[in-house]
């Protein structure tokens, strides 16, 4: 089997490290070059020994590197036309989430990757976690029985002085929901079997950051599922900064069933059901990750392998349902359907 040429571009989130990491280390892929635009992060990347950088164009890289696959790293705002151009030139992309920003991009990506038969993956790693594996696996079982409400707190924390600074310039993040938010919505569907129909409500907010920031750092959602039952989703940078990614309650999902009720975090060892009958509640330890998954689906993918990973469909469906969310928030509409 040959080998997969993959070529990075952009550097400007820390997720992409993951990436950067499994990439070097997979006797499957070849990492042949690597673009930084922004000079100060260049300069900063030189003495980075994960990485080397070999062009400052991106444009110019993908005409003159031969690669089977771009990885885009950039700001949110940048990386629809990245990907699109990635697209154009006939690469397969994997892309950090959110892969774009709008809903016109969204469509361009989903237009191109169809007619050029190129696979779009992203770097969705919560379905990999061993929790939410048993997650999924304990509520498609029936324990819980059917799905009646739900609830999930993505809160971050906001980092200042160690955030890129770039969340806070104007035009440049895109939007909290469609930031966050796209986890949440892939993670759903595919732990519960159920789309969602429609975005019932969505707001942002600023709340903490500085006075002259562009970053609006709160948002939540309401969403309804195709059964009928509710999502309750907060995915605001309010968490405590000292804390980091640790808190007990980071990604807390809550799941209620006509049998009972579910709940664990991204950062727990174990889930935690009430079973309608029982007199009290008992825990189920954490299922096997399956570290790297998303990596394995995008090559199985560019390869028309069968496998049982994050497929294209999921990537789009998540990816279109969330920036609706987006649009839902920005544009102060109710009940939009799906």
């Amino acid at each position: 089997m040959n080998k997969t040429r993959i070529v990075f571009i952009g550097f400007q989130h820390p997720h992409i490290w993951d990436l950067v990491a499994r990439a070097s280390a997979h006797p499957d892929i070849d990492v042949v070059a690597s673009c930084e635009e922004d000079e100060a992060v260049r300069n900063k990347l030189a003495d980075d020994d994960r990485v080397t950088i070999t062009h400052s164009d991106y444009r110019s890289m993908l005409a003159e590197v031969e690669c089977d696959a771009v990885v885009v790293g950039e700001w949110f705002a940048k990386r629809g036309r990245v990907v699109i151009d990635s697209l154009n030139a006939g690469r397969h992309v994997l892309a950090d989430k959110p892969m774009c920003t709008t809903l016109a991009e969204h469509d361009e990506i989903v237009r191109i990757a169809t007619e050029k038969n190129l696979t779009v993956g992203m770097m969705l790693d919560m379905r990999d976690s061993g929790i939410y594996r048993k997650v999924r696996e304990v509520v498609r079982s029936s324990e819980i029985g059917e799905i009646h409400a739900l609830s999930l707190g993505g809160q971050h924390p906001l980092l200042p002085g160690v955030r890129a600074e770039w969340y806070h310039e104007e035009g440049k993040q895109g939007g909290t929901i469609n930031d966050i938010a796209l986890h949440g919505i892939d993670l759903i569907p595919w732990v519960t079997g159920l789309e969602f129909k429609k975005v019932t409500a969505a707001r942002e907010w600023s709340a903490g950051v500085p006075v002259d920031s562009h970053f609006v750092n709160a948002g939540q959602c309401m969403m309804e599922l195709e059964n009928g039952a509710g999502l309750m989703l907060d995915v605001s940078y309010v968490a405590p900064s000292s804390q980091g990614y640790t808190l007990p309650m980071y990604w807390r999902l809550t799941l209620w069933g006509s049998k009972g009720v579910l709940e664990t975090s991204l950062t727990a060892k174990e889930i935690t059901v009430h079973i309608e009958g029982e007199k009290t509640g008992r825990t189920i330890p954490a299922g096997d990750p399956k570290p790297g998954g998303y990596l394995e689906a995008f090559l199985s993918e560019t390869r028309c392998e069968t496998h049982d990973g994050l497929t294209q469909a999921e990537i789009f469906r998540a990816s279109r349902v969330t920036l609706k969310a987006q649009e839902a928030s920005d544009q102060g509409l109710l009940n939009v359907e799906l």
